[in-house]
């Protein structure tokens, strides 16, 4: 909505020096949106001022016609003489008035106007048209005023080219500020100023002697209005006051009947649509089109009609689209017709907004008239909006209004709200007071009584209040936003984050710390991933979870594994050139059982009960949460210190048990056979819990088919392990390590087994026989080789020892030594090598 100044203060008595900036804080402040002021006329200097064409000479031998005129300024020149200026415009003639800038003013933009010499003439000055003012984007012709106007009448003052103008982008609960009457009762509240309220108009009372209405759908229209002005004047045209006052509020003046309509709409807010009487058939109906219909509308289109469209009627049929746009067969005619229109019906209708809204999208025609409707009018404006439309076309255009006053209501009552009087305090957490509270409620416009508890009428153009908050709100925001105070509440002692919000923190950050980086990803996926993986079709990750109305139709289903988003997410990076990739992601899978009963619905009007809520969660799938990672290209980037080093299974490995160790959980790894990992390089990942030994993930190098199907880097290798079941195998809050002040021992023990035996189980033998001494124990080297035999491998691990209270000697780090070694060869029947 632009809003001039100027216009403004018709109904705001604001204090002189007030400018637009000033009332746009303001009304910022009052919680409206006022997005620019911008300065018309600024840069503008005179003289610039209405002349009286004498005498036009026409140029020939020129590209284009020339006419170089003689034209009467007055005194505005100094000298009383004639102006002779050059000027391209062919649109005016010998005798009419037009806008002429004199040598030594400035336009717009900072065009300084002289006299110069041009196609053999000299030109002192310049005839205007409107976009060379700024007054409109209109460069068909020069300016053509009223004859009435005095030659040397300053034109900056005439054609109000000096403004502001405010522009407010509305919100969809503020449809009463699409009018100049809102945004003056925002502001006259603001500045706490009476207002001049515009539809305060004396109406007469509704007689048998209107214009005849018949409305079939009162639900989609409530109120219709119906008066008739005769014997207007076909030649009539807009005043310049009423032309540059749609012009600055964004409107193209087209003729005077719909000048006034246009103009009443922005002063008020109401709609209105002027009809030739001399094209409507029998009276005016209101109600639901007919399938197959059509209507012409004034846009030139023919458009086919809905059985829902709220259509106007005679009889001939569909005459417009109810608060949308009229039909084509009755507009207004042009003065520039044989026969100009003399006799006009005014509509001033309330339509359903739903209905409008509807209308308008169905359609793909949104007008003026559909976006106020669709935000709610004031019903109660429509026979202030009619009166004030008549007033202005007899004023205007000579015209006769009827004594017959049409004026159809459907029943209704006001919209009460019961208010506690500490409501607004107790939202806002600030003392208001009732006194403070009745005050505001009443500057919008609400009628108040009661004393603890308040009975609130509200006003019919805010339709946008329907419940106590909404009153809140009022309150808060004429009070100021920003007299808030800002305050934090005060948490109740003992609560913080959970165990399992802890461990999902320190696993983000030690994979985080590890070079892995988080990928966050849409939890939907659809079963083609899943078929890519080579799942089987008893795999208990097909049993999905599928969405009523998911975003996607590729995407109908909660995921059950983590994997798809991630493996999706390094594809997308490779592809954009990032071949060295370690993401990571945590979050839930979604697992149905297929014991979950039916979901009930919810009630609205009401907090569901503690049994409803227990249902709700009862239908939900399981819902465990876990961790993934994915791998690609190099885990160490070549360079001048060596080649690269790819990734590989371990590393996949490798993260599972940075993820268990912050879940202070032991890792046993197994050898697997897993989709979509490689048979012969996939881990099982199992913790004990309860004593018993569970599968908590796998991990691995991908299927060199599934790598294919998925366009991902030949070794892709990738982990997901299950955060919940490792948190149950750990040992609660993981303590930081005791720190000796006494020197380890270091042994190095290689250890010859068959090539079939897992090292996780020589390893977990050693770690059992080394006994509590042992400090740490780590696999540097696997070693195969002719010397050791077919089907052998040799396993070097590095064993430390230390004691917390004393230094070992050689003889127990020695016993300690012969007792790890002893342990996998009873076992495993591993032997030392080189023994």
């Amino acid at each position: 909505m632009r809003v001039p100044l100027s216009w403004l203060r018709e109904y705001v008595d604001l204090p002189a020096g007030e400018t637009g900036r000033d009332v746009q804080a303001k009304l910022v402040a009052a919680g409206l949106e006022v997005e620019t002021v911008e300065q018309l006329g600024a840069g503008l200097k005179g003289p610039l001022v209405v002349g009286q064409v004498l005498a036009i000479e026409e140029l020939e031998g020129f590209k284009k016609p020339i006419r170089y005129c003689q034209v009467d300024v007055g005194q505005a020149n100094g000298t009383g003489e004639q102006q002779n200026i050059v000027c391209g415009a062919r649109n005016f003639a010998v005798g009419d008035k037009v806008v002429v800038v004199l040598p030594g003013a400035e336009l717009p933009g900072g065009f300084a106007i002289s006299a110069r010499k041009t196609y053999g003439k000299t030109s002192e000055g310049m005839i205007c048209s409107a976009s060379e003012l700024g007054m409109s984007d209109d460069h068909d012709g020069i300016i053509v005023l009223p004859p009435e106007y005095e030659v040397g009448t300053d034109a900056i003052e005439l054609l109000q080219l000096v403004d502001e103008v405010l522009d407010i982008a509305v919100t969809p609960d503020r449809g009463y500020c699409l009018s100049m009457r809102g945004v003056a009762r925002e502001t006259a509240t603001a500045y706490e100023l009476p207002l001049s309220d515009p539809a305060l108009l004396d109406v007469p009372a509704p007689n048998s002697h209107g214009y005849p209405v018949k409305v079939a759908d009162p639900v989609g229209c409530d109120r219709f209005t119906a008066r008739t002005v005769t014997g207007l004047d076909p030649e009539a045209r807009s005043p310049i006051w009423l032309q540059r006052r749609l012009q600055k509020a964004g409107m193209r003046p087209v003729s005077l009947a719909v000048d006034v309509t246009n103009y009443v709409m922005l002063e008020i807010g109401q709609p209105l649509h002027a009809y030739d009487r001399s094209r409507i058939t029998g009276a005016i109906g209101v109600r639901r089109a007919q399938p197959g219909e059509k209507l012409t509308t004034l846009d030139g289109t023919k458009r086919v009609l809905d059985a829902e469209d709220l259509v106007i009627t005679d009889e001939s049929g569909p005459i417009g689209l109810a608060g949308v746009m009229g039909g084509a067969n009755t507009e207004i005619a042009d003065a520039n017709e044989t026969a100009g229109t003399t006799e006009v019906v005014i509509e001033a209708a309330h339509f359903a907004p739903v209905s409008v809204a509807r209308t308008a999208r169905r359609h793909k025609l949104s007008s003026e008239a559909s976006r106020r409707f669709e935000r709610g009018v004031d019903p109660e404006a429509t026979s202030a909006a009619a009166q004030r439309t008549v007033d202005l076309l007899v004023l205007l255009a000579g015209g006769t209004a009827e004594v017959g006053v049409t004026e159809i209501i459907a029943p209704s009552a006001p919209h009460t709200i019961t208010l506690p009087a500490d409501h607004p305090d107790k939202v806002a957490g600030v003392p208001y007071g009732r006194e403070t509270v009745v005050r505001r409620l009443q500057q919008i416009g609400c009628d108040v009584y009661g004393a603890d508890d308040l009975t609130v009428t509200v006003p019919s153009w805010r339709p946008d209040l329907t419940d106590p908050n909404d009153l809140a709100e009022e309150v808060i925001r004429l009070e100021g936003y920003e007299n808030l105070p800002s305050t934090l509440p005060q948490p109740p002692a003992g609560r913080g984050l959970t165990e399992r919000q802890r461990l999902h923190r320190r696993v983000g950050r030690a994979l985080a710390g590890a070079g892995y980086v988080e990928a966050l990803n849409y939890p939907f996926l659809g079963e083609e991933v899943l078929d890519q993986f080579g799942l089987a079709a008893d795999d208990p990750r097909r049993d999905l979870v599928r969405l009523v109305n998911p975003l996607s139709d590729t995407e109908p289903a909660l995921r059950t594994t983590l994997l798809p988003g991630l493996l999706g997410a390094l594809r997308r990076n490779v592809g954009r050139g990032e071949h060295d990739l370690a993401l990571f992601e945590t979050g839930l899978v979604f697992r149905a059982t297929g014991d979950e009963p039916p979901a009930a619905i919810l009630p609205v009007d009401r907090r569901p009960t503690d049994e409803q809520i227990a249902g709700l969660d009862a239908a939900l799938p399981h819902q465990p949460r876990r961790v993934a990672v994915v791998l690609a290209g190099d885990r160490e980037q070549a360079g001048w210190w060596g080649k690269g080093t790819p990734v590989s299974w371990a590393d996949a490995v490798e993260a599972g048990r940075i993820v268990a160790r912050e879940a202070g959980a032991e890792l046993i790894v197994r050898q697997d056979q897993q989709d979509p990992w490689h048979p012969g390089r996939c881990a099982a990942l199992l913790a004990v819990v309860d004593g018993q030994e569970i599968l908590v993930g796998n991990a691995g190098e991908l299927h060199p088919r599934v790598t294919k199907a998925l366009g991902l880097p030949e070794r892709t290798c990738a982990m997901e392990i299950e955060l919940d079941r490792l948190e149950q195998a750990g040992v609660g809050r993981v303590e930081a390590p005791h720190v000796s002040t006494f020197p380890v021992a270091t042994q190095d023990v290689a250890l010859v087994v068959d090539a079939s035996v897992p090292a996780a189980e020589v390893e977990t033998a050693l770690r059992e026989g080394a006994g509590e001494l042992l400090e740490s124990l780590r696999l540097f080297d696997v070693f195969t080789g002719e010397q050791l035999g077919e089907g052998r491998k040799s396993l070097a691990y590095a064993l430390r020892f230390r004691a917390p209270d004393r230094t070992l000697t050689a003889e127990e780090v020695a016993a300690s030594r012969d007792a790890a070694v002893s342990a996998p060869a009873d076992r495993t029947g591993a032997t030392l090598r080189g023994a």
